[in-house]
């Protein structure tokens, strides 16, 4: 399959010429975010090194709707910690008041209120303004160190057909300087080594390794050479990246450690990465850090992380030598760090600066004759009508958008087959503008149980396949349509846009099927953190059934009834449709065209598409937890 042309692309957008030609964005539309105090954004730095932090844009170049979960449970240990509170709950632990900005930002209270009162949310163009306003309050950017957890490259319509170019470009315009990864993975090898190429920071993993029979692999080595030696950066050790680089800001020497995420050898598909293995490799991470101590004698170690919250905080507990941990993947949106103490006596700070641009986390360190003296941290809500739009960062994503879809643009993985001719010759604008329906409800995603729109994908499964049960994973990516606007093909892509989206049918017993319900939710709810999987709970359509989460493996599903009331009978045959098959290719259309054919499909008269009903889970065992509020559905 034919791969996009790095130095075309980036030539046909005339990224120079486009960048002189936007002025500066006007901000403060919104009379209710005009009303935010003028210095909310003012952050004078505490000491000498500030650490600014992203993580999980998920592709989102502009400014979103995104709302927070109201279920979030925290088991065993976590049950209570943050981040497993939500609403009220986590105002209160954190000091924060409701109807404010922040708790707009940190939860789902109110939400459409106040996503009417102040507005989207993130953006590139809003981000680098902070940036560069936070740069110049720490006395420059040479005083500064840019860092993102990783889910940077997928997770939209334009990251999907610019390979994730568009993500490292608009990162390198941002000034992010180093990085780790996760969907990143999920492009091809040559793919993620070109787009390493070209960025500027530094792409780090002290967990990814070259596997042993690709190191004897010829074809593997070439292509190493074609990237000037990116994807393998120790031949001996097997590391593929530089597994932590070390930065002198102010004259303080930071040392920053880098963790992939360590199940995508599991999670995605491996065929994409069939050189590269992945793991926790706590083990390793001790030696390392002890071995950095030593011999490199930093004032200070940081680990930048897509471990998950929970998994951060462990690790946090049992690597010696850690000061903080910024951390990704599970999109948790803390406003405060977790404290935890080392097992060598020593605290280490854990945070996670949420998802899809909606947060900046800020630490300030005060470093002085090689020690820390204190640190500072501030999470900053990226409310997008109360910062203007950078130029060069909005002229660039105008331009991108305007690229023609062409002949060369790979969709899935199977190219042949899935190619969607209707899109050549548009510009990706276009594409995604294309106006499909209005929500006649609030459309989210995210939270441990079934979402509104994870219920609009399993209905289009069900209803391209005729079956009687859908499985969508519980991915916590796919940004919020508000009541009342017109969905896009763009809100469409948030929730679809990835290298593996072709859909599937096929038959399973009813035993089967429980025992793939048991198995995720372990992944969810076992209450070690080192065996989560760091997602929700895989999102099934046509189906209604009870969960106990404390209970242990097999245990936790009950009651599983088809909506006509049928009893799930264990020898009993159904028809399954679903996407994202990690282990093959099906051969099934591609899962945005599914859906917005849907959409379009069942649209009514007055262009509303009304939902019949939600297959919200019945929860039991729950009703004491702090990380559950206003469950739409039942809880026993």
């Amino acid at each position: 399959m034919p791969t996009i042309d790095r130095r075309t692309f980036l030539k046909l957008m005339g990224l120079s010429a486009a960048a002189g030609s936007t002025g500066l964005l006007t901000a403060c539309n919104n009379s209710y975010a005009a009303n935010i105090a003028d210095d909310f954004y003012d952050l004078p730095m505490k000491g000498n090194v500030r650490i600014l932090h992203t993580t999980d844009f998920h592709g989102q170049l502009q400014p979103v709707y995104f709302r927070e979960p109201n279920v979030n449970l925290g088991v065993g240990d976590a049950f209570g910690r943050p981040p497993h509170l939500v609403g009220n709950k986590l105002l209160e632990a954190m000091n924060l008041k409701s109807n404010t900005p922040e708790s707009y930002a940190y939860t789902y209270l109110d939400f459409e209120n106040a996503a009417a009162k102040y507005g989207k949310m993130g953006g590139f163009p809003q981000m680098k303004t902070l940036l560069d306003r936070l740069r110049k309050q720490a006395g420059g950017q040479q005083n500064t160190l840019t860092l993102d957890g990783g889910d940077l490259w997928q997770g939209s319509g334009t990251s999907l057909w610019t390979r994730g170019v568009d993500m490292v470009e608009g990162s390198n315009i941002l000034g992010i300087d180093v990085m780790v990864g996760h969907w990143e993975f999920t492009y091809r090898e040559d793919e993620v080594l070109s787009n390493v190429a070209l960025f500027k920071g530094d792409f780090i993993g002290q967990n990814v390794r070259v596997k042993e029979d690709s190191l004897m692999d010829d074809g593997y080595m070439k292509l190493v050479e074609t990237f000037d030696g990116s994807g393998l950066y120790d031949e001996d050790s097997g590391h593929a990246f530089q597994p932590y680089v070390i930065k002198e800001i102010n004259g303080a020497k930071i040392c920053i450690i880098g963790q992939a995420f360590p199940r995508t050898g599991n999670a995605n598909p491996p065929e994409f990465f069939p050189d590269w293995s992945f793991g926790l490799r706590e083990d390793d991470m001790i030696e390392l850090v002890e071995m950095i101590r030593e011999e490199e004698k930093p004032d200070a170690i940081v680990l930048l992380s897509h471990n998950g919250m929970d998994v951060d905080i462990k690790m946090a507990e049992r690597v010696p030598g850690l000061n903080a941990v910024f951390g990704g993947h599970t999109h948790d949106g803390v406003p405060e760090p977790i404290k935890v103490e080392n097992i060598d006596g020593n605290e280490c700070w854990v945070t996670n600066a949420g998802s899809n641009g909606k947060f900046l986390g800020v630490m300030d360190f005060d470093i002085q004759d090689g020690k820390i003296k204190s640190m500072h941290y501030n999470m900053m809500p990226i409310i997008a009508d109360v910062l203007p739009a950078d130029k060069e960062m909005q002229a660039f994503i105008d331009q991108m958008r305007s690229t023609k879809y062409d002949e060369n643009i790979i969709e899935s993985r199977s190219k042949k087959l899935f190619y969607n001719k209707s899109r050549v010759g548009k510009s990706y604008a276009e594409i995604l503008d294309e106006k499909l329906a209005i929500a006649d409800r609030l459309l989210y995603r995210r939270g441990n149980f079934m979402g509104t729109w994870d219920q609009i994908l399993c209905n289009a499964l069900r209803e391209e396949y005729d079956a009687d049960i859908a499985m969508s994973a519980g991915v916590r990516w796919g940004t919020t349509t508000l009541k009342g606007d017109w969905i896009t093909m763009e809100d469409v892509m948030t929730q679809c846009a990835l290298t593996y989206g072709e859909t599937y049918v096929s038959e399973m017993t009813g035993h089967d099927l429980l025992r793939i319900l048991e198995q995720v939710a372990d992944n969810l709810f076992d209450p070690d953190p080192y065996l989560q999987s760091g997602g929700d709970m895989v999102r099934v359509g046509g189906m209604d059934y009870t969960i106990d989460p404390s209970k242990p493996l097999y245990e936790r599903i009950t009651n599983a009834r088809l909506d006509n009331g049928h009893l799930i009978e264990a020898k009993q045959t159904y028809k399954i449709a679903g996407w994202a098959q990690v282990n093959r290719t099906p051969d099934g259309r591609l899962m945005w065209d599914v859906v917005r054919d849907h959409i379009v499909k069942n649209r009514g008269k007055d262009n509303v598409l009304k939902i019949a009903k939600i297959n919200h889970p019945k929860l039991v065992g729950v009703s004491d937890n702090p990380g559950i509020a206003d469950y739409p559905g039942e809880v026993g």
